[in-house]
């Protein structure tokens, strides 16, 4: 029998978490909804075929900026042939994320601007310029790899589980199970 005062305690942990953020619970009933909302929404009312994912958008987002400095380049480079550079749901949801990320973290009040991250300064120091490195060739190797893998983590975790998809299973696999030696490797304890 858990005493009262505790009782309330852990049934106020199942909403929230214990740094006043959203419940895990909560956050994850919404992303299933999402899910099945963008399934319908993409195949009834647009008529397409691909389901939830981000990470043609950011490829999307480099060729607008491609265009800037050479459109002639992109409009003869083979993937762009493929992937149209434009501004599509797939835009507008990344754009949405941020918003709503944004949102929810002025709304649970832990909102902050944070050059090098507290785990990031544990391990290699306050430098914002060796950050800054760390995450620019950090976001070339996830990019390089989520078109490797013919979509990002979000792709394949969210629309590829959500259909059973074998490719899906094995590709979430080796991401995860890649990301864990990395971050053990890369953030390993200092004795």
């Amino acid at each position: 029998m858990i005493p009262f005062h505790n009782q309330k305690k852990e049934e106020t942990m199942q909403n929230r978490t214990r740094n006043g953020g959203w419940s895990p619970y909560l956050a994850g009933a919404l992303l299933g909804l999402l899910a099945v909302l963008s399934v319908y929404a993409t195949t009834q009312l647009l008529g397409k075929t691909n389901y939830l994912g981000a990470s043609t958008t950011f490829v999307r987002a480099a060729g607008y900026l491609g265009q800037m400095f050479s459109a002639e380049h992109v409009a003869a480079n083979e993937y762009f042939l493929k992937t149209r550079v434009v501004v599509d749901w797939q835009f507008m949801l990344i754009t949405g994320i941020f918003i709503g990320a944004l949102i929810s973290s002025v709304s649970d009040r832990s909102f902050r601007f944070e050059a090098v991250p507290p785990t990031w300064q544990k391990r290699f120091g306050p430098s914002t310029g060796k950050r800054a490195l760390g995450a620019f060739f950090g976001g070339i190797v996830a990019m390089v790899g989520a078109r490797m893998a013919d979509g990002c983590p979000s792709g394949h975790g969210l629309s590829g589980m959500m259909q059973l998809s074998v490719s899906a299973f094995v590709s979430l696999l080796m991401f995860f199970s890649v990301g864990v030696v990395v971050a053990a490797f890369v953030y390993k304890r200092r004795s």
